[in-house]
């Protein structure tokens, strides 16, 4: 995608805050390129460093919050989502609210919104170098994923079900959960080991809990219900049962691979 750049000094404040009539008062009719053109990597990346020279005053670097601005990559619902919605409040700003109106040319505002929208952007609609079908084979094989997962109906309990993750999660989020440690652990996968009455140990996640129970889901994919008063021993682990290594477990070509399969998992939009 080729844009006459030609820039001027001048920072760029993206501070997409929602507010009353805020979706409104956009201009909906625009001369927008075509999607196939903003999403090129090129664009996108020539967007990223524009961002990152001209944004960051106020939001965060690579889409991150900011100072003065919200993070424009966060899991939150936004009210400018459209491409036109997006460049009308970067070309002329937000009324009510710090977002002045940008002096870059229209070409760099629209490698801006590139950049966000790839940001914002679901797996499923994202490009990915890896193949599906070696992906399913890893998943199912070298990976281990399908231990704790669920797939459609087939895998294991201890892990959320994957069937959907695709259209829920961004291809950003699903590399960084298969290869960056998560902290805190989310409520409800919470790993515990557990030394029972009969000295029996136990490993799985705290499902819920109270001042005189535990319902714990072992690693047998059963459901166990206990009193703490019949526990010996109760030892609440530090790390997550999510490996947070298939970077060094898998080949590059292979982790790629197994992005693609996971990207692709997402349901029809009668089934949502």
């Amino acid at each position: 995608m080729r844009f006459r750049l030609g820039l001027s000094a001048g920072a760029v404040w993206l501070i997409l805050l929602p507010g009353g009539g805020a979706a409104q008062r956009a201009r909906e009719e625009c001369a927008a390129p075509p999607a196939a053109e903003l999403a090129a990597p090129e664009t996108v990346e020539r967007g990223r460093e524009l961002y990152n020279q001209s944004c960051t005053m106020c939001h965060g670097l690579n889409g991150t919050a900011g100072d003065r601005g919200p993070a424009l990559a966060a899991d939150r619902r936004y009210l400018r989502t459209t491409n036109c919605q997006l460049f009308d409040a970067i070309r002329h700003g937000i009324a009510g609210t710090l977002m002045p109106p940008t002096p870059l040319p229209d070409g760099a505002v629209w490698q801006i919104v590139a950049y966000i929208r790839s940001l914002r952007a679901r797996a499923v609609d994202s490009p990915v170098s890896g193949d599906a079908a070696r992906g399913r084979s890893i998943f199912e094989g070298k990976g281990g994923c399908l231990e704790c997962h669920m797939i459609n109906g087939r895998g294991g309990l201890a892990g959320p079900d994957l069937s959907n993750i695709g259209a829920e999660r961004s291809l950003r989020r699903l590399r960084e959960a298969l290869t960056q440690p998560r902290r805190p652990v989310p409520r409800g996968y919470q790993p515990v080991r557990l030394v029972l009455g009969d000295g029996t140990q136990l490993r799985g996640l705290v499902k819920n809990e109270d001042n005189f129970s535990l319902q714990v889901l072992g690693l047998d994919n059963r459901l166990h219900l206990l009193l703490r008063r019949e526990l010996r021993e109760i030892h609440d682990e530090e790390r997550s049962l999510m490996p947070s290594d298939y970077d060094k477990k898998l080949t590059a070509d292979e982790l790629e691979d197994l992005l693609a399969f996971l990207s692709r998992q997402a349901r029809s939009r009668e089934e949502r």
